[in-house]
């Protein structure tokens, strides 16, 4: 399992690498593991908003559906629309293929560093 240090981390699985003022946002090793094969993606749209701790979209694979859930609130000011053609992407490459890039950030005071995610994980796995 894959916990990159420069990344930030929500208890919902889903990473988030601020590039200035912009969070680029994916989904963790942890979770793409846990999913298996992913096959489709439900994307949001650019100008969206979302909030910390509500589903901005999901994940089918092949075990089932899942929300994935902003770990940061704002405006989402880029979509990866790449992966409605290779939603796989999420399984081969998980902090390179990233979901959603979000500006005017808040509430993000709930992530966890790469550490404490870890040690989450652990708990869960």
């Amino acid at each position: 399992m894959n916990f990159p240090a420069e990344l930030k981390y929500s208890k919902s699985h889903e990473w988030v690498k601020m590039d200035g003022d912009v969070a680029v946002i994916g989904i963790s090793d942890f979770a793409q593991d846990a999913l298996g094969d992913v096959v489709f993606i439900n994307l949001p749209g650019e100008g969206d908003s979302v909030t910390a701790g509500e589903a901005f979209g999901d994940v089918e694979s092949v075990k089932a559906v899942s929300d994935i859930i902003s770990p940061v609130t704002g405006v989402i000011c880029a979509v990866n629309e790449d992966l409605a053609d290779a939603p796989e992407n999420l399984n081969s490459d998980p902090y390179g293929a990233w979901i959603i890039k979000v500006e005017n950030i808040t509430g993000q005071e709930d992530l966890l560093d790469a550490a404490a995610y870890e040690a989450l994980c652990a708990e869960e796995g």
